[in-house]
């Protein structure tokens, strides 16, 4: 029960990493809300974080958009009076160069990505600072830290949180407010299988260059969960401006 008594909200809350750092963190006995844009698929995360015995609440909201996150934050304090954590998820990936990305495209990742984790944090902030306390996590990726091929719009958004990420914690550790960021490899996420498909790839072939990295495999959801609970808990305590690395080993090959 590492977040016993806490409440954390979860953009990108309604699959992959999303729904289920919700759930792990429901066992470990936070309040959860989660946000995303499809009300269904949040039905069935609610209902699996009430199933560990832990309040839960779905939120429909767009990260791109100001009133949005406004309201996702003012509804979440509504209900349950403060924000512990906070968990910036949401993104989209676009497999293409810079010649090939449309600005559509390119918006589309900086706005889901970057401008959503900064809308989202200006809005919690100041309850947060008000408390004293708070871990604010953003998803970035390893793709953040040393870039990759045919991404240049997701290595942007990525990269952009990870010295973010840095900037905040300098700025709001006077506050007792933590910031890092997860960054995660490849997960076993519908974003990946999407990414194979967009790259013409097929599946088998998309696993098979998972060997090339120390631990030889893909990622699941839960491990990444695992590494966010960290984050979000008190036994990270003394790490903020951080950038946790969660890829098999890609990053260090």
């Amino acid at each position: 029960m590492r977040l016993k008594g806490k409440v954390a909200l979860i953009t990108g809350g309604t699959s992959g990493i999303g729904s289920a750092t919700a759930v792990r963190f429901g066992k470990e006995g936070a309040s959860v809300v989660i946000t995303g844009r499809n009300p269904e698929r949040g039905a069935e995360v609610v209902a699996d974080i009430e199933a560990t015995g832990a309040e839960a609440m779905f939120i429909q909201s767009d990260v791109r958009l100001a009133d949005d996150c406004r309201r996702a934050v003012e509804e979440t304090l509504a209900r349950f009076g403060k924000i512990d954590v906070l968990f910036n998820n949401a993104g989209v990936f676009h497999p293409k160069t810079v010649p090939d990305c449309t600005e559509e495209e390119w918006d589309e990742t900086i706005d889901s990505s970057l401008k959503g984790a900064f809308l989202m944090s200006k809005y919690a902030l100041p309850s947060m600072i008000e408390q004293g306390s708070g871990s604010i996590i953003h998803t970035s990726s390893g793709w953040g830290i040393l870039g990759g091929n045919e991404a240049a719009s997701y290595c942007a958004a990525k990269g952009g949180l990870v010295v973010m990420a840095k900037a905040m914690a300098m700025d709001h550790g006077k506050h007792g407010i933590r910031v890092n960021c997860v960054c995660p490899g490849d997960v076993l996420t519908p974003m990946l299988y999407d990414d194979a498909e967009k790259r013409g790839m097929t599946w088998a072939g998309y696993e098979a260059s998972a060997v090339q990295r120390p631990l030889g495999r893909i990622g699941t959801v839960d491990e990444i969960a695992d590494a966010v609970l960290f984050l979000a808990s008190d036994e990270s305590s003394f790490v903020t401006g951080e950038s946790l690395v969660v890829d098999g080993g890609g990053v260090a090959g």
